[in-house]
């Protein structure tokens, strides 16, 4: 997500997460009483308040007071997403994967169709928009066309738009995923321990020593190995899929438990650095070693809630419909969200003038929210859904017929 255009996967793999199940079995976190798979409400949780934090995140960013301590604090704490982003970018693929084993020649194109095209699409939007708005460019089609094919290669068509490149990394990368997984079981504690170590040193000379990076010229956050032991892990939980997913739901409490400890003991590492003399900003930065203990609580405490979420969800409720309906757009909105920020803080904004900080921040986040989940929706219903969406157009037949489905699926249920 993938996590991106993808809802959460509606079925257990062969391997691991379902092993032995049979009509007859208990339930389990992947599978109901009939042996059926069941579909993983807690990553659409987890996906949700991923993404809703990456909002919060861009909009804390362009609001916030550069001395504004309570902010960038919460900033520090945001940070996480990215990494969340990545480890449940790999939980999702190697679990549908196992799931529908099928040759790459057919699994990408779709899999590059729903992200791919996207990024191609926004990146063009956010470079002609920003061309359009330059007195200086604006005009000058040989500096549009040389922009964006900058942005396409290096993912710096807007702040954002990386996510997807190195999601099409991953992408590429999923043989390599299923194979190391499958050939390592019986040793996955020790790939993780390893994966976590090189994560480590590779964030440790990110943060403290920048000239071990400079080879990369600031692009560290465009590549794959950037964020290795997240996209392992989020791996080898999917091969562990019953047996994780069991293990948050049995201890739920100590889970959330340690979840707010780490909190705690990241905000001590920032106020720490602060100290030291780094800004406010700077020592809340998301690629240091902090961040790979705490994104991983994040990871695992979202699942937490999210367990607790599908424990008690009531099919055909508002409120299961509200999340199934979020989980569903939330890639469109991750899309759209950065360009409704442009336009409302965009030049001598409105907002910014009437509006004093911090009380800017939250009623930006609100705006933006709202904003962007209209504009996915209206997206959703027009020819342009998969470009601007990553999701097919749910005015298509075959998202009508799909729906006619699930609506007498769910009246036979």
């Amino acid at each position: 997500m993938s996590t991106a255009p993808s809802t959460a996967p509606s079925t257990a793999p062969s391997t691991t997460a379902g092993r032995g199940a049979t009509p007859e079995t208990a339930p389990s976190p992947t599978r109901t009483a009939d042996g059926r798979h069941r579909h993983l409400y807690e990553v659409d949780v987890l996906r949700i308040l991923t993404f809703a934090c990456v909002i919060g995140v861009h909009t804390t960013s362009h609001t916030a007071a550069t001395d504004d301590v309570g902010q960038n604090a919460l900033l520090a704490l945001l940070h996480f997403t990215r990494l969340v982003f990545f480890s449940l970018t790999a939980f999702v693929l190697v679990y549908s994967y196992d799931l529908r084993p099928r040759p790459m020649a057919q699994f990408w194109p779709k899999r590059f169709l729903l992200v791919g095209v996207p990024y191609l699409a926004w990146s063009f939007v956010y470079v002609a928009a920003s061309w359009l708005l330059s007195p200086t460019r604006r005009g000058d089609v040989p500096d549009l066309v040389r922009t964006y094919a900058e942005g396409i290669v290096t993912g710096v068509a807007w702040y954002h738009l990386y996510f997807l490149l190195v999601t099409m990394q991953v992408y590429l990368l999923l043989p390599v995923l299923v194979w190391i997984v499958r050939r390592t079981r019986g040793h996955h504690v020790t790939v993780l321990a390893v994966a976590f170590v090189v994560q480590v040193v590779v964030f440790a000379g990110y943060k403290y020593f920048p000239a071990s990076d400079a080879w990369l010229h600031g692009y560290q956050k465009q590549f794959f190995f950037s964020y290795v032991f997240f996209i392992v892990s989020g791996a080898v939980a999917a091969d562990h899929a019953d047996r994780f997913l069991r293990f948050i739901c049995v201890h739920r409490r100590g889970v959330l438990w340690g979840f707010a400890a780490t909190a705690v003991g990241t905000l001590g590492v920032w106020t720490v650095q602060v100290l030291l003399g780094q800004s406010l900003y700077a020592a809340g930065t998301p690629l240091q070693p902090v961040q790979v203990v705490w994104s991983s609580a994040v990871f695992v405490g979202f699942l937490a809630i999210g367990a607790r979420w599908a424990d008690r969800r009531r099919p055909g409720s508002w409120l299961a419909k509200v999340v199934d309906h979020g989980s569903d757009r939330s890639f469109g909105i991750f899309l759209s969200h950065p360009f409704v920020i442009w336009l409302l803080l965009y030049g001598d904004s409105w907002l910014e003038a009437h509006v004093a900080r911090p009380w800017l921040t939250p009623v930006t986040y609100v705006l933006v929210v709202v904003l962007s989940v209209a504009l996915t929706e209206v997206f959703r219903w027009t020819p342009l859904s998969v470009p601007l969406t990553g999701r097919p157009s749910l005015a298509s037949r075959a998202q009508r017929e799909a729906r006619a489905r699930k609506r007498a699926a769910a009246a036979a249920g």
